[in-house]
Order: C-alpha cells, then structure tokens, then sequence
C-alpha cells in the first residue's frame, strides 16, 4: 500500500482536499480529528493526571489545557509525551485497517507533517497550496479571525515556500473545487507507478 502524506499551511484548502481525495475512495487518516476524539477519550485520565483541573464532563477542556501548557516548553513536552504515542496508535491502527481493506493508497493527513518529522512515515508528500492572497482572504473570512491570530498561526507554521520545495507533489487550490479534483485524479495516476519508500 502506498501512503500518501497530505500537509499545507491554514487557509490552503487542505481540508477540502482531503475531503477530494475520499471521494475518490482513498481512505484519509485525519490527525486534529484523532487529537479531538483522544481528547474525548482515552486521553483525558492521563492529561487530568498530569494536568489536574484541565478535564471536565469527560473531556479535555483545550482552553484550560492551553493555558497551562502555552508558553512553559516543559509541560508542553510532558502533553506531547501523552498524546503522541496514543496519536501513532490510531494511526497505525489506521494504515493496518486500509491495507487488510485491500485498499492501494492511503492518506495521512497531518497539518504539521513537516514540523513534526512526519514525512518520514510516508511514501510520499502532497502540500496544498494557493497563493499569499487567496490564503489570506480565506482565513480572514472564517468566524473570529484577526489579522493578529492569523499571523500568529502562520509563524508556528513552516513557511509554504518551503514546503512546496520539500514536496513530492503539489496541488493548486486556487482555482477552484473542480481543478483540485483532477489535481487529485492526476496524484492519483502517479502514485500507481511510484515504488513505495516504507
């Protein structure tokens, strides 16, 4: 099976993307949506542990969670030692049920691929992309944004200049739903004649 990872800065349409690619029947791993249900599960005894008063109602409350963890590298790492090996466990639980599916390629989705060393774990990358403007416009659009969060948000983000340098693949969102779809199909075609690198 060959696994496709899938990144891109906000506002680039990755979502959307991804949404493409399961259309096509690949089946797409999304990363947050793992962190929210382990923040609606398996995570929340550990993190309450760790974190005592961050959990209510059977749930990691993020805003509290946030404000113990932003700022201070320390209680940042002990959160990522919770949550990431639970992260890699649904993941690989994930790519074993695509490959016993019989399915040829799958999709990790990670927003952070890049940052967080992914792109090892995978055969090859796809970096969504749009222009500077088209980026901005979207993101600026969505509900509570500010010009503040966004910048803020984007310098946490590894600049999208060098993720398409880095990329394997890259799939222009800017024009529209129905160029990205054949941007899709093309990956697609590709991918069927790659060697796999895991």
């Amino acid at each position: 099976m060959f696994v496709l990872g899938l990144t891109g800065s906000i506002g680039m349409g990755k979502s959307t993307t991804a949404q493409l690619f399961a259309d096509e029947g690949v089946p797409v791993h999304d990363a947050d949506a793992a962190v929210h249900r382990l923040y609606e599960g398996e995570a929340v005894p550990l993190i309450e542990a760790a974190f005592p008063g961050t959990t209510g109602e059977g749930k990691v409350d993020r805003q509290k969670l946030a404000k113990t963890v932003v700022g201070h590298p320390e209680a940042l790492k002990r959160l990522e030692a919770i949550v990431h090996p639970l992260v890699a466990e649904v993941r690989d639980r994930f790519l074993q049920a695509a490959k016993a599916g019989g399915s040829e390629v799958a999709i990790l989705d990670i927003p952070l691929l890049y940052e967080t060393g992914g792109e090892k774990l995978v055969d090859a990358v796809v970096v969504v992309s749009a222009s500077a403007a088209v980026q901005r416009q979207r993101v600026l659009a969505r509900p509570g944004m500010t010009i503040e969060k966004f910048e803020t948000l984007l310098a946490k983000q590894m600049p999208d200049a060098e993720k398409r340098k880095r990329a394997d693949f890259i799939l222009d969102t800017g024009h529209g739903i129905e160029a990205a779809r054949d941007q899709v199909r093309d990956i697609l075609k590709r991918v069927a004649k790659m060697p796999k690198r895991t």
